[in-house]
């Protein structure tokens, strides 16, 4: 069977909660398996794009009061907020690789300054006692009550990016990786701020890896379906080998796509009914344009330029009825500033100054800026 590039364009608005608008944080999470958290200001606004009522409070609370919302290393270690019931399917399905080839990372770089995986191992044990005997703690807190955490390792020696590194920097997001370390409440500042508490995990659910890499491609096919083996690899950052493997156990069915074979969940064959045309101004980093490898039946290759750094991130979106067809940015008097790349009609230009002006009642004074900045971004903020 084939599923065109207009029915994957109508599954967006849909399954995404972008053409119909998620009640809570929680649902908007699901709707796309996780929310970026690599820039803080993107999951609240990934949030807000999704959401029938936007705004920062709900948010702060599912990920610091009800703690239905965790953020976490994930996928391609990649930081995201993920559902909290999703948690161990991710530790146990990428999380814990990662973990391991970060530790082995981490004694390589620290090696040269005397450190070694039994001084590491004391390390890690003193700040489980500290948390447990104090409770949550910032990173610079630990570091005054674990002086070991503040010594600096000049890494890179005699190349262009030679620095300095201090070992809690990277010995506390390991922790966080393995599983003994989460990421507690906001440490000052607005929402935009990255400035955390850590605090120690709570008990997980053991998942054997297989099971946990096929019930994440099933939330993942669910969301994001139909996808090809090529997007699901670079999704996950897993092997070919594993996405195949869980691929089957999902009992993913085959489907025809213009870029080749794709998949989908048994009993998802069928067309979903096209929703209303619909209007997204979707941040950096949001997890629907992030979301496969091969992005043309969505996003034109000639807007790539304008609206993705060096590094492969996007920028802030512009979407109409499942296509990417410009750009937004927020200038530092706060207005909400936006360009199309193509005509989409006065009826999209309408409907696109409505979300702008949405995002910018309920951005009120705050500036965001996003972590990785793209041409169009720039020059827009700046316009």
């Amino acid at each position: 069977m084939r599923i065109s590039e207009v029915q994957r364009r109508a599954r967006i608005g849909v399954r995404h909660r972008l053409a119909s608008k998620a009640a809570t944080p929680e649902e908007a999470a699901a709707a796309v398996v996780a929310l970026h958290g690599t820039d803080p200001a993107t999951v609240f606004l990934s949030a807000g794009a999704r959401l029938a009522a936007p705004g920062p409070e709900p948010v702060e609370r599912a990920l610091y009061a009800d703690r239905t919302l965790v953020r976490m290393t994930g996928m391609r270690r990649t930081v995201f907020v993920v559902p909290a019931e999703l948690v161990p399917v991710v530790h146990h399905s990428s999380a814990l690789a990662i973990a391991r080839r970060e530790r082995a990372s981490v004694l390589k770089t620290f090696g040269e300054g005397g450190w070694d995986e039994a001084r590491l191992k004391d390390v890690e044990a003193s700040v489980l006692r500290l948390l447990a005997d104090s409770g949550d703690a910032t990173a610079a807190e630990l570091g005054r009550l674990e002086p070991r955490l503040r010594e600096q390792v000049r890494v890179a020696v005699g190349k262009p990016y030679e620095g300095v590194v201090s070992v809690g920097s990277r010995l506390l997001a390991l922790m966080a990786m393995d599983g003994l370390l989460v990421r507690r409440a906001r440490a000052g500042g607005t929402w935009v701020s990255g400035t955390h508490y850590w605090g120690l995990a709570p008990e997980m659910a053991e998942l054997a890896v297989h099971e946990a890499q096929a019930e994440l491609v099933t939330r993942w096919l669910a969301a994001f379906g139909p996808g090809t083996e090529a997007d699901l690899k670079w999704w996950t950052g897993w092997t070919l080998k594993d996405v195949r493997r869980a691929l089957s156990a999902a009992g993913a069915v085959a489907v025809e796509l213009d870029e080749g074979v794709g998949y989908v969940l048994p009993g998802d064959e069928e067309p979903v009914a096209a929703p209303e045309p619909w209007a997204a101004l979707l941040p950096a980093l949001d997890p629907t344009p992030m979301g496969w490898q091969a992005r043309d039946w969505y996003l034109p290759r000639e807007h790539r330029a304008e609206l993705f750094d060096r590094s492969g991130n996007v920028g802030p979106t512009v979407w109409w009825d499942g296509r990417v067809v410009g750009g937004w940015a927020q200038r530092p008097d706060g207005e909400i500033v936006w360009r199309l790349l193509e005509d989409v009609g006065a009826q999209a230009r309408a409907a696109i100054e409505a979300e702008a002006a949405g995002l910018a009642a309920w951005l009120g004074e705050v500036r965001v800026t996003p972590r990785f900045r793209t041409p169009l971004e720039r020059a827009l903020a700046s316009s």
